[in-house]
């Protein structure tokens, strides 16, 4: 049992909507959603769509995913890591995704690559790490522990194995929680011009 009451546990393939709707609401007015996809109607939908997918074909399989869950089960936060190793999707993996990007952005399709090309070549590798690739909870709870207990529940596990951490934040409010794990602010995604700031963070190994 976690913080406020929360459980964090491993997803398994039947948590994968009620995932995904979860990240949408997390990342609804988040600063480079609000840039990729600019209209409040569509947002929901289309985010839903881009979670599902990530989960579905590039994240769940490789076994980092953990969910949050309330008292009553429900899922109220989600963070998405890869091991090291499996940042980068697979051609296979990467071709099986491409129907549910381009259903989920549509016409935004070039903000999502344009994201996705800054992050492959920003990412570190030189050395071994986990990435944390998405982190979302649920609005109302933020501020409730729920982020912080799904950052403990896997970083006990890299400092077991002795491996650094990494990822990109793309809301400069959630900075402050990533340093007080540890993360160290180490640059910016090189994004296109008006694109909102992305920082890089890296988290030595213990």
């Amino acid at each position: 049992m976690g913080d406020s009451g929360i459980t964090v546990r491993p997803a398994v393939e039947s948590d994968i909507e009620e995932a995904a709707g979860t990240l949408a609401l997390a990342f609804h007015d988040d600063p480079q959603w609000f840039w990729s996809l600019p209209d409040d109607r569509t947002r929901p939908r289309r985010l839903r769509g881009i979670f599902r997918t990530m989960l579905r074909h590039e994240v769940l399989k490789h076994g980092g995913v953990e969910v949050a869950c309330d008292e009553g089960g429900r899922i109220v936060g989600a963070a998405l890591w890869l091991p090291p190793g499996k940042a980068r999707p697979s051609t296979p993996d990467q071709l099986a995704a491409v129907p549910g990007y381009l259903r989920a952005y549509g016409r935004r399709i070039r903000y999502g690559d344009a994201l996705q090309s800054a992050c492959f070549k920003a990412h570190p590798q030189d050395e071994p790490h986990w990435y944390l690739f998405i982190l979302g909870v649920e609005p109302d709870l933020h501020g409730k522990g729920v982020g912080a207990a799904l950052l403990r529940s896997r970083l006990d596990r890299v400092d077991q194995e002795g491996l650094a951490a990494y990822l990109e934040s793309s809301n400069p409010a959630n900075v402050p929680l990533y340093e007080h794990f540890g993360f160290q602010v180490t640059g910016a995604l090189k994004l296109p011009k008006h694109a909102p700031r992305m920082d890089t963070m890296w988290r030595p190994g213990r």
